[in-house]
């Protein structure tokens, strides 16, 4: 369904309703072809943990996972999301206990600011499912794809390593 953003408007700004998955809940939402996933994740669903830093794919801070891999919310058109699974930090926490990568992030002291912690929790998040034995060269190369300016990438390095010694530890467990 298409609807007319206004009359006699560009038809290029026309809104379309969506339905998104977004951290297992399906939302609609109407908006025009060319808002991004991250502004939609933002405005229209209230879900301000994924951050607009760049705008132009190159800090990351946006970083979700779009069925199951990181990508760059703000290179994103909501339109094309439609159909997959969108994962957002938010998703990372049940509301009470903090996921074993954000608790990795607190005990490694990985976040300052934490204006870019959301966008290398989720991109650790999706890394670390393809990669669950990843060593810290692997880590450090990941990283690198984000951008930080507080804490030198060390700590966020020793965090994901952590955090994926303690998940290969807990399946040799069970």
């Amino acid at each position: 369904m298409t609807e007319p953003a206004d009359a006699g408007s560009d038809p290029a700004l026309e809104r379309q309703l969506l339905v998104l998955d977004v951290n297992g809940t399906a939302h609609e939402v109407l908006c025009e072809p060319r808002r991004t996933l991250v502004d939609v994740l933002r405005h229209d669903l209230g879900l301000t943990g994924t951050h607009v830093g760049c705008e132009h794919g190159v800090c990351g801070a946006c970083t979700v996972l779009l069925d199951g891999r990181p990508v760059r919310a703000c290179l994103i058109f909501a339109v094309q999301a439609e159909g997959a699974a969108v994962r957002t930090v938010e998703s990372l926490c049940d509301g009470r206990e903090l996921s074993d990568l954000q608790k990795a992030f607190a005990e490694h002291h990985a976040l300052q600011c934490g204006f870019c912690t959301p966008g290398f929790l989720m991109l650790a998040e999706g890394f670390l499912a393809e990669r669950p034995a990843a060593d810290r060269a692997e880590i450090r190369e990941l990283v690198a794809a984000n951008l930080c300016r507080c804490t030198g990438y060390q700590p966020i390095v020793d965090a994901i390593h952590g955090c994926a010694t303690a998940r290969r530890a807990a399946r040799k467990e069970n």
